[in-house]
C-alpha cells in the first residue's frame, strides 16, 4: 500500500510540474498563449491589436548576413546572429549569436552589451534562455546543426523568439533541418519571420519554403543568400502561395496594424 501511495504521489507530483511548466509558458510568452488558443492568420491580428495598447511599432534594419538591427520605442536595441557588427548607432543591449560558423558568432562580443545570448550551450546541452527587459521578452527553442546530412552538433543553433509591441519576431538562425511538431509547439506563433535561404549551407530552398508554409507567417524575410541571384530563385519559390516584395530600404517599421492580410515575403536590400 505504501509503495502504490508513493506512486501517486510521484504521478502527481509529475503531474502538478508539467501543468506549471505550460501555465509559466503561457503567462510569459504571448506568442505562445495565442498560438495554443487561435488559428494563426485569420484570428490574432484583430485579437492581439487589443493587446498591443502600451507598444507600438518595431524598427527592423537588415545590417547583413544573419543580422538583423531590432530598435523599440523606448530605444532598446537588439542584433541577431552577432559576429561583431550590429549596424550604425548605439552598441546593442542584447545581442543574439549562433554556433554554426563564425561568421555567426564572436568569442569577443563588445563588454557594453549587457546581454549576450549564445544559441548554444558552452558547457553542454540545449541553450536556454527566457529574458525579460521591461515589455520585452526574448526566449530561443534549441535545433541541431548538421554537415551533410550527419549529425554535427546536438542543440548547436537556436531559433530566438523577440516579443516586442505585441508582435512575435523569429530568426530560424542556421537552421538544418525539418521542424518537428514539437519544435512547432514550443515556436507558437511567429508574425515576422527571418529566414536563410542560401539553399546549401542550411538547407534547400524548398525546405526552407515548405518550413514558411508551415509557419504561415504574416512576413517573412530573406537572409544568408550570399547573391541576388539566390534570392531571386527563393522569391520565384515563394511567389506561388505568398505575395513577394522587394524593397530598396534596409529599414522598415512594422507594427501589428501594419501586418499584411495575407502572408508576405519582404526581401530587405543587403547589397
Amino acid at each position: 500500500m505504501r509503495w502504490l501511495l508513493t506512486i501517486g504521489m510521484l504521478a502527481g507530483l509529475v503531474a502538478s510540474l508539467a501543468w506549471t511548466h505550460a501555465a509559466r509558458a503561457q503567462t510569459t510568452s504571448t506568442c505562445l498563449a495565442v498560438a495554443d488558443a487561435t488559428p494563426p492568420l485569420p484570428v490574432h491580428k484583430a485579437s492581439l491589436r487589443l493587446a498591443a495598447i502600451e507598444r507600438d511599432e518595431v524598427q527592423i534594419t537588415y545590417v547583413g548576413h544573419s543580422t538583423f538591427r531590432l530598435e523599440t520605442a523606448d530605444g532598446l536595441v537588439i542584433a541577431t546572429d552577432y559576429a561583431g557588427h550590429a549596424g550604425a548607432g548605439k552598441v546593442p543591449d542584447v545581442v543574439t549569436m549562433n554556433h554554426a560558423h563564425s561568421t555567426h558568432y564572436t568569442d569577443f562580443p563588445d563588454p557594453a552589451i549587457a546581454h549576450v545570448l549564445r544559441g548554444w550551450n558552452p558547457e553542454g546541452g540545449p541553450a536556454q534562455h527566457d529574458l525579460r527587459l521591461g515589455e520585452v521578452f526574448i526566449r530561443n527553442v534549441p535545433t541541431d546543426t548538421y554537415w551533410e546530412g550527419i549529425l554535427r552538433e546536438r542543440d548547436g543553433n537556436s531559433i530566438f523568439i523577440f516579443e516586442i509591441a505585441g508582435l512575435c519576431i523569429g530568426h530560424l538562425g542556421h537552421l538544418h533541418h525539418k521542424l518537428t511538431p514539437e519544435h512547432i509547439a514550443a515556436i507558437g506563433r511567429i508574425d515576422v519571420l527571418f529566414m536563410p535561404v542560401d539553399g546549401t549551407y542550411t538547407m534547400s530552398q524548398q525546405a526552407m519554403i515548405d518550413i514558411a508554409n508551415q509557419l504561415r507567417s504574416s512576413i517573412i524575410v530573406p537572409m544568408h543568400y550570399f547573391s541576388l541571384g539566390t534570392l531571386s530563385a527563393f522569391m520565384d519559390g515563394m511567389s506561388a502561395s505568398f505575395t513577394v516584395e522587394a524593397r530598396q530600404e534596409r529599414t522598415m517599421k512594422v507594427s501589428l496594424r501594419s501586418l499584411p492580410d495575407s502572408p508576405r515575403v519582404i526581401a530587405l536590400s543587403g547589397f
